[in-house]
């Protein structure tokens, strides 16, 4: 069995065999003309030698990396237009030829370090030599020009660099004077120990402070036992006492109450003008008296006056008891100065400790810095000295080529060609041209031309293969024209009998109505449903077929069938009549035909009308098996309208005629929509058996003229009458 690539390129190399016989005959065209030029004519060749230079000796370290990098040339630095265009000038002659007619030899690793320079004149031997001459001078000076050039774009680069450090540097050192300025004495302190010893100090002076408190504290105790008074008593009682105003006013309250009693042991009451006198001058007195305590001590502290009595008691101290409480008060004032000096120390020590423990990462900031300045430095070192090391160089810059060896000519002769070289050159290159065109045009093309391309085709779209379909080759006159399975023993109906049983088989026991549809017209749709229902029929099944393309004709003639005469006109009329719409076909038992009533103009709404619907559920009911044949889907949607009346839907394919990417679209939206997709089946497959029931039959018809195996093929059911 042929290859299906090989089959491909065969059909494709029959498809498009006259572009393969225009390319193969226009190349060797061409090499015939080729052949038979004449030779071409002597050309003059001008050969010179260029040398690298040995450096002398540099005194700069730029000098050296620009001669090294001089000797780093190709040929579009070489043949640059300034250098072309100078050596055309003198040579009076145009750049574009000294392009196309120079060839420069550049060394190879272990060879002799030289270049070498050709230039093809075809008249003039002295041009030549006249133009390679121009030509290497002006390279030597274009080498010169290179190195020149380099140098000064490494100065130009650096001078930038260098400016940008400095300022860089300067401001590091700025920083670095900042932070010693603001963090100098801190970090001086530390160094030379004055910050521990400020700490020790501190805390040295905490316990002088706090001795000296404790002693006080046991003054003021012994003093206020002895007195009876606490510190802020003893101040008030002092400065009471000392005050004269306060001692004249307890005189006058005292010499009133004196009176006030004396009256009263007399007998008489306070109502008594005299009494009532005293009475009022006594509250005078105790008011001024309570006032003036108030400016001496300010209400005892307490921001309000005290009672006359308090304050006669308080003001009553004598000299011995007021030396103890100003002693008292004295010893207070102290304390709560040596309690400041307290709180002062310790948030001295405080701060002291806060510095101490901040040292580290000041000094870490201050190495920062320092490292930071020294890179600056450095750097800035650096390209400093990289500045006057370049400017060094400019005096050292020279050419790093030499003139080696000056322009020799000499005559070169083209061999004359071989036109039979040429020819068979040209030949085989033809052939190799059109076999690749015809090679992709064949794989560009998007027919499936071989059933294993089908399958392996729908096997990547998980779509079951349910029977692959031979050609039908028949010799009956009956049925030769309609590849129709007219006999019950034909060996085709064998391959029908094994589409119907995978059809079956599984989750498809119950199925009853299935319906076949394709992508495109001619890939035998209709003849594949007509057998499958026939072959239904030879098996004993009560089979109908519906015809549901109404856009067509019906094909039922082919079975001695003839739609009724009215069905065109009313077709809805025609499936609501079961009696009239279903005919027995005369030459095959238990088979029924619902012939179309088109063709129709308006199928959309006979396929999805009410009497049709009516027909398929009746239909059900009656038969064993309802094949459904529709149009093609890339011409309508009529497949689809009739998918919800069916049990499942059947892709036909068939080599030469199916397309991928019609197949692949249409596959895809059955999918998508979740459709009851129950495989495919591949029509019009070569099989072996065909091929042998037409050699046992062919000589029961020697009368005949036999057919060729083409000629069988174009009268099968898939490309007669009811191709489609």
């Amino acid at each position: 069995m042929t290859p299906p690539f090989i089959k491909r390129y065969l059909i494709a190399l029959d498809q498009h065999k006259l572009i393969g016989i225009a390319s193969f005959s226009l190349i060797v065209g061409i090499s015939g003309v080729v052949a038979l030029q004449p030779p071409p004519p002597s050309s003059y060749v001008a050969e010179g030698v260029l040398a690298y230079n040995t450096p002398p000796r540099l005194f700069s370290e730029t000098g050296g990396q620009i001669s090294e990098q001089g000797r780093q040339l190709n040929k579009q630095l070489l043949l640059a237009e300034n250098v072309t265009k100078a050596a055309a000038a003198k040579a009076n002659t145009k750049p574009k030829d000294i392009v196309r007619n120079v060839e420069i030899d550049f060394p190879k690793k272990d060879k002799p370090q030289v270049i070498g320079v050709k230039y093809s004149e075809q008249k003039d031997p002295e041009k030549a030599g006249e133009v390679l001459k121009f030509l290497m001078e002006q390279m030597v000076e274009q080498s010169r020009l290179i190195n020149t050039t380099r140098l000064r774009d490494i100065i130009k680069s650096i001078k930038p660099k260098l400016e940008e450090a400095e300022n860089e540097l300067k401001k590091a050192e700025q920083d670095l004077e900042l932070y010693i300025r603001t963090q100098g004495p801190a970090l001086l302190a530390a160094e030379d120990g004055s910050l521990v010893g400020g700490i020790t100090g501190s805390q040295q002076q905490q316990r002088q402070l706090q001795l000296q408190l404790e002693g006080i504290d046991a003054q003021i105790a012994s003093l206020g036992s002895r007195l009876g008074l606490n510190p802020e008593q003893a101040y008030a009682s002092s400065a009471l006492s000392a005050d004269p105003i306060i001692n004249n006013l307890r005189a006058q309250i005292l010499g009133a109450e004196t009176q006030i009693e004396l009256l009263r042991s007399q007998g008489y009451r306070d109502t008594y003008p005299e009494v009532e006198k005293l009475i009022k001058s006594q509250q005078t007195y105790e008011e001024m008296l309570r006032s003036r305590a108030f400016e001496v001590i300010g209400g005892n502290g307490l921001g309000e006056p005290l009672a006359a009595s308090q304050i006669r008691q308080d003001s009553n101290l004598d000299p011995a008891r007021q030396q103890l409480a100003n002693q008292l008060v004295q010893l207070q004032t102290q304390r709560d100065t040596l309690v400041q000096q307290l709180k002062t120390t310790k948030k001295t020590e405080q701060e002291l400790r806060q510095e101490y423990q901040q040292l580290p990462n000041k000094q870490l900031d201050q190495a920062r810095l320092q490292q930071k300045v020294q890179l600056k430095r450095e750097f800035y070192n650096r390209l400093e000295a990289a500045l006057a090391d370049a400017k060094a160089a400019e005096t050292e810059t020279v050419s790093s080529l030499s003139l080696l060896q000056p322009p020799q000519i000499e005559e070169v002769k083209e061999p004359a060609g071989n036109p039979l070289v040429s020819l068979g050159g040209g030949a085989a290159i033809g052939l190799l041209v059109s076999g690749g065109l015809i090679l992709l045009l064949a794989t560009l093309d998007n027919t499936f031309y071989t059933s294993e391309d089908i399958k392996l085709a729908l096997a990547q779209r998980d779509v079951l293969v349910l029977g692959e379909l031979p050609v039908i080759r028949i010799f009956d006159p009956l049925w030769e024209d309609t590849g129709i399975l007219g006999k019950p023993d034909s060996p085709y109906v064998e391959f029908y009998e094994r589409f119907r049983s995978n059809l079956l088989l599984g989750e498809n026991k119950s199925l009853k109505v299935v319906l076949l549809t394709s992508t495109i017209e001619e890939e035998g749709k209709t003849v594949s449903a007509y057998n499958l229902a026939i072959a239904s029929a030879h098996a004993g099944k009560r089979t109908l077929l519906i015809e549901g393309d109404v856009r067509s004709s019906s094909q039922a003639n082919f079975l001695k069938l003839t739609p009724e005469p009215d069905a065109s006109v009313e077709p809805l009329r025609y499936y609501s009549s079961l009696s009239n719409c279903m005919q027995l076909a005369p030459d095959i038992e238990n088979l029924y035909v619902v012939a179309s009533p088109g063709p129709q103009r308006k199928a959309a709404a006979i396929l999805e009308s009410s009497e049709l619907q009516r027909l398929f559920e009746d239909a059900k009911g009656r038969f064993d098996l309802v094949v459904v044949d529709s149009p093609a889907l890339s011409l309508c949607n009529d497949a689809l309208l009739l998918e919800p009346l069916a049990d499942g839907i059947i892709i036909v394919t068939r080599p030469e005629y199916t397309q991928e990417s019609i197949l692949s679209k249409g596959v895809e939206e059955l999918l998508e929509a979740e459709l009851p997709l129950l495989g495919a089946i591949i029509n019009g497959v070569d099989h072996r058996a065909s091929l042998d029931f037409v050699e046992e039959i062919e000589p029961e018809y020697e009368e005949e003229e036999p057919l060729e195996t083409e000629d069988l093929e174009k009268d099968n059911v898939t490309t007669g009458s009811m191709r489609r």
